[in-house]
């Protein structure tokens, strides 16, 4: 790795907030050549958790990324809704619920993950990926998210 990513971004609590967070953290890793998929899902799971559970309105979440040794990129979402904590990291879903699932998720894709409260009102939920290698130029760099339909003459 090149250089450190270090970012802070303030995004409105709002579904275009949030995908605006996933849309920094593929834009910064790709940019470093670092993996970006779990990453992205891990933002994208943690910016929605705070724009639908730690909204307030006229408040945005706070977005910061930094990578550490290893490397390790470190996430963190914060909101102002301290009393709206996630459960635990051993929480189980409702097997019937048609959401709840998401902090599972980070929780497969990160090495580690919590909450820190503090100071009031925030509350920060953090994840913590720890990276093998960085891309090779054959992998593709391209957001999958962000492919546009091509038509093969047949």
């Amino acid at each position: 790795m090149n250089q450190e990513i270090s970012l802070v971004a303030i995004l409105p609590s709002t579904p275009r907030g949030a995908r605006a967070a996933r849309a920094l953290t593929v834009s910064q890793l790709l940019e470093h050549r670092l993996p970006f998929a779990d990453a992205a899902q891990v933002v994208a799971e943690l910016a929605a958790n705070a724009v639908t559970h730690g909204r307030v309105p006229g408040r945005g979440f706070r977005l910061r990324l930094r990578t550490g040794p290893g490397p390790t990129l470190s996430i963190e979402v914060s909101d102002t809704r301290a009393e709206a904590a996630p459960p635990g990291e051993r929480a189980v879903p409702d097997p019937a619920a048609e959401c709840g699932r998401g902090l599972l998720l980070v929780s497969a894709l990160a090495s580690r993950w919590g909450t820190d409260r503090g100071p009031v009102p925030l509350k920060t939920v953090w994840a913590e990926l720890d990276f093998g290698n960085p891309l090779s130029p054959d992998r593709g760099s391209h957001d999958p998210v962000d492919r546009v339909p091509v038509a093969h003459d047949t």
